[in-house]
């Protein structure tokens, strides 16, 4: 008989999309749902690199080089050495989006069967990049209690085997939204550099750090072959649908072994690479409104979280992601509940259950992520659901 792969029943769903038939559902009964859910920015994706996509001018849509379009890997040289990270073209492969730079990487430095350290709650997707690439992930946990800080050098050498290869952050963190310090960074490269391990480093939200600075993995002295950073226009330019990352790395092995894959790909997204590229001759000040409005929105959240009884959520120092403790007994049970069963002035929130983004089993199961992608007014409203929906919810279990 016809079977599925081990590997495809392996694949784990989104716990971040597996209640939109709730949500939808909810929609169809004429409530409104205030997606905290996924992180979807609603910042305008800049006209500059709309207007490079719609004015292009080429007769042909051809495959661009392997790596990417040079001109862009170029420009992209200058944007990384703004931010005190020096490289060359040569050491950057333009990928399709974030998601293709994680699995090129786990697959160009990772065998079958390998092990990859990463602190928990981690992006729900790293679990399903390591199903592809058949390796396994070994969760460390770090405590809402703590802020979600980097777990002690102990705990983190204790999960380490003859199989581990490699330790994976996201920085500033998704779900989280952590901000690791160059503390932590320089704890992190001792131990890469003790047991001879990769450290893979998401920089995906480097430019959205509130309370304090980034500080890269490729800054870091003397593991120029140890570090990838892995990156994405995605969020930095509110471009999702553009499919552009970048996986950049000073280890030429690993670059040409990437350049393997990329080649099996044949190209990443032209008019994706077009936008990207485009992106580059923004001004330097950019940034500046869309930070300040994700901070007003992030400091809303988390006063108005921290004035519901019985809720937690420490205050995050980077990203859109806020992590709550709320008082429920599972999460997974109250987000389905709150989009099937309550409404609030015709309104509802879509949130992601914390169980998703833990390794270990039965963690998470009193906390949710909740992504600040929705102006101070919708968060004002979402709140006052939540608060709502709580204490109907606290009498029926």
């Amino acid at each position: 008989m016809l079977s599925i792969s081990t590997r495809g029943q392996l694949m784990p769903a989104s716990p971040i999309r597996k209640l939109v038939p709730y949500a939808e559902a909810a929609k169809q009964r004429g409530i409104t749902v205030y997606h905290l859910n996924i992180g979807q920015p609603d910042i305008e994706t800049p006209k500059l690199m709309l207007d490079a996509v719609r004015h292009s001018d080429f007769k042909i849509l051809e495959y661009s080089h392997s790596a990417g379009n040079e001109s862009y890997r170029r420009k992209l040289v200058n944007y990384y050495k703004d931010g005190g990270i020096h490289i060359d073209h040569t050491q950057i492969l333009i990928t399709t989006g974030g998601s293709e730079a994680i699995l090129f990487t786990m697959m160009s430095c990772l065998d079958v069967g390998d092990e990859v350290i990463i602190p928990e709650p981690f992006y729900a997707n790293y679990n399903g990049f390591a199903v592809a690439a058949g390796i396994k992930v070994v969760p460390v946990t770090s405590y809402i209690k703590d802020g979600f800080a980097l777990p002690p050098i102990a705990a983190l050498e204790e999960k380490i085997t003859s199989q581990t290869k490699a330790i994976l952050i996201c920085n500033p963190n998704n779900p989280t939204g952590y901000l690791y310090s160059r503390e932590e960074l320089g704890t992190l490269k001792n131990i890469v550099k003790k047991h001879d391990l990769y450290l893979f480093s998401d920089e995906a939200y480097r430019e959205f750090c509130y309370t304090g600075t980034h500080f890269s993995a490729m800054q870091l002295e003397g593991v120029d072959d140890n570090v990838i950073l892995l990156d994405t226009i995605s969020k930095r330019y509110s471009s999702c649908g553009a499919r552009i990352g970048a996986l950049i790395t000073k280890n030429k092995q690993v670059v040409e072994t990437g350049m393997k894959f990329a080649q099996a790909r044949l190209s990443p997204p032209s008019f994706g690479q077009i936008a990207g590229e485009a992106a580059l001759d923004l001004p330097h000040d950019y940034f500046s409104a869309t930070k300040a409005e994700y901070q007003l929105r992030r400091d809303t959240l988390v006063s108005r979280l921290n004035k519901i009884p019985g809720v937690f959520c420490p205050n995050p120092g980077g990203a859109f992601y806020a992590m709550a403790q709320l008082p429920v007994d599972d999460s997974d049970r109250f987000c389905q509940w709150i989009l099937e069963s309550f409404s609030y002035k015709e309104h509802t929130v879509m949130m992601a259950p914390a169980t998703g983004f833990y390794g270990t089993a039965g963690l998470g199961k009193q906390e949710v992520r909740l992504a600040y992608v929705l102006n101070v007014d919708a968060i004002h409203k979402a709140m006052d659901c939540l608060e709502k929906a709580l204490e109907v919810y606290k009498n029926l279990v």
